[in-house]
């Protein structure tokens, strides 16, 4: 039986390990967004203010959970290749010291974080009045960064070992936790203290320290993953530039996607509250739809990282094809359900009928393409697993930059807000085009390589 330190993905019927793979991680996705979707509503029982304090904390709260998914794409790409190339030990320093990494990067974030709270909310254009509410829930939170950073490096060096199971039950479990204790800590149930927004800082807080130790207990007792971190610098950084290689482009490509966001909030804007609204009840919906090709994208890195390590160039001709089929599949399947049943699902948010035509719209026009995109979302991760993250970076502001905002501008200006969401579509479709041939390229050239 192969142990965890094997190349386990390296062998065996492609479809059947992905699915394998990114089975748990739909449902430890689905428990953390619905994890997020109840916190809301609890501290929207406690006034206009606390909600709109904890809106301000979302952009904060996303660069930060982007660093950590950028490391953690490093760590993942870096410690598959390792495992794939058939070396333990390689595999042990790399997980081992992006521990280390993770932990000073994110006490470092902490620590600033505490020294510039007040004038970075201000900033983002938060009232002063509001300061005191984002400092009762901010101060705690920011202790909490080291314990979502780091958990968030352990669970991708499980995922470069196959175990992307134990993420699952992980992030399913920590879900639960939160959201029992949340009501208790906010609105102090069962004679805990009522904390408001600072409880659910706090519930957040016990969380992610639990979810820490039990992280750590199964890299070093259970699968004997790390190693002393305390080496030569020499070889300390060289460790760690291997993980920042696929780190850094990893997060930048992983902001550009809310950055993206907000461009078409601010142009769907100019039509009206209505308009914001019905956008934002779409925007609520589509993660949820997407949510199998989230985790699909999060296996796909360890797959390509292991296989490219290994030399079986050929089971990634064969992987490319089946996210292939199956991304386009789906996506299909997910535009025929949003396009019939998409204002049905907006009547769910309200009945007003403006509201209910321009989200049925949407959803009429952008599902079209949630193929193409999910395509893409794997193509990125297949990148970072080769130890190619440039490419991902490109295709990702590309999207952005020089797809879909000449061509929002152009929707926008024959057809108006209809055209915006056109763009979008069609950002996305050729986006999926240019990045299915950039790796399938990519993989034909390394196949050539490794038959001269």
């Amino acid at each position: 039986m192969a142990t965890p330190l094997q190349a386990t993905l390296t062998e065996g019927r492609v479809p059947e390990q992905l699915k394998s793979l990114a089975l748990p991680l739909v449902w430890g996705l689905m428990a953390t967004m619905s994890l997020n979707a109840i916190e809301t509503f609890f501290i929207a029982q406690l006034g206009r203010e606390p909600l709109a304090a904890l809106s301000f904390t979302f952009p904060v709260i996303m660069v930060l959970t982007s660093l950590g998914i950028g490391l953690g794409a490093g760590t993942s790409s870096a410690v598959a290749r390792a495992i794939g190339e058939g070396d333990p030990h390689k595999a042990k320093r790399l997980a081992t010291d992006a521990m280390s990494l993770t932990f000073i990067i994110s006490a470092s974030v902490c620590l600033l974080g505490w020294v510039t709270l007040e004038p970075l909310f201000l900033a983002l254009g938060a009232t002063p009045d509001l300061i005191p509410l984002i400092r009762s829930y901010m101060s705690i939170w920011y202790f909490s960064a080291p314990c979502l950073m780091v958990p968030m490096v352990c669970l991708s060096a499980l995922r470069a070992m196959g175990m992307s199971q134990v993420q699952g039950y992980l992030m399913g479990g920590a879900a639960l936790l939160n959201v029992l204790l949340d009501p208790l800590l906010i609105f102090g149930l069962l004679g805990f203290p009522a904390l408001g927004l600072q409880g659910a800082a706090l519930a957040t807080l016990i969380t992610r320290a639990l979810m820490l130790v039990v992280a750590l207990y199964i890299l070093h007792a259970r699968v004997h993953m790390l190693v002393t971190p305390f080496l030569p610098w020499q070889k300390l950084k060289a460790s760690w530039m291997a993980i920042i290689e696929v780190g850094v482009p990893a997060m930048f490509a992983n902001v550009i996607i809310p950055f993206a966001s907000a461009i078409v909030v601010a142009m769907v804007a100019a039509y009206g509250t209505d308009a914001v609204a019905a956008l934002g009840i779409a925007m609520r919906i589509e993660p949820l739809a997407l949510i199998v090709f989230y985790a699909l994208s999060g296996v796909v890195g360890p797959f390509f990282g292991q296989n490219y390590g290994a030399g079986r160039v050929e089971r990634l001709q064969e992987a490319l094809r089946v996210l292939t089929v199956f991304c386009l599949a789906f996506g299909l399947g997910l535009a025929l359900l949003l396009g019939i049943f998409g204002a049905e699902i907006a009547r769910l948010f309200g009945d007003h009928p403006e509201v209910v035509s321009i989200t049925a719209a949407y959803f009429m026009i952008v599902p079209i393409s949630y193929g193409a995109y999910g395509l893409v979302m794997s193509v990125n991760a297949a990148f970072n697993g080769l130890g190619r993250p440039w490419p991902a970076m490109i295709i990702s502001s590309g999207r952005v930059f020089y797809i879909y905002l000449p061509l929002a501008w152009l929707g926008q200006h024959w057809w108006g807000m209809i055209g915006i969401f056109i763009a979008t579509a069609f950002a996305n479709l050729g986006l999926g085009i240019w990045a299915w041939c950039w790796l399938k390229t990519h993989i034909q050239q390394q196949t050539l390589l490794a038959e001269a």
